[in-house]
């Protein structure tokens, strides 16, 4: 009966040990994701004078590439800057994620001068 606990709790700890690292490459995934579409959101090509809010929902396809499903912006050359500068950008490396879509807040700030 001793050897049965013992056992039972060697598998709990195991177990509880790969759902925590599980959970910490999920989030050192969502910061990579995070910093690559910060990366290619850099320099807009057009004026900024007020800071602008919008919210993007993605995916990731099967080539690890960034889809872009909808930008919920009140300007439509923001949302047109978005879909332009990451739709279908490759990501530096792959995900296994299991979620299907993530919805990310995008803020493009207006330069000081």
């Amino acid at each position: 009966m001793k050897q049965l606990k013992t056992l039972l709790l060697a598998v709990a700890i195991t177990a509880s040990g790969v759902l925590a690292a599980s959970n910490e490459d999920k989030k050192a995934d969502s910061v990579v994701i995070t910093e690559e579409i910060g990366k290619l959101l850099k320099d807009p090509s057009f004026l900024v004078d007020k800071d602008i809010v919008a919210d993007v929902t993605l995916t990731l396809n099967k080539n690890n590439e960034i889809v872009v499903l909808s930008v919920d912006s009140n300007e439509l050359y923001v949302e047109n800057f978005i879909k332009s500068r990451l739709n279908y950008k490759e990501l530096p490396s792959s995900f296994s994620t299991m979620e299907k879509t993530f919805k990310v807040p995008v803020r493009v700030v207006a330069g000081e001068e």
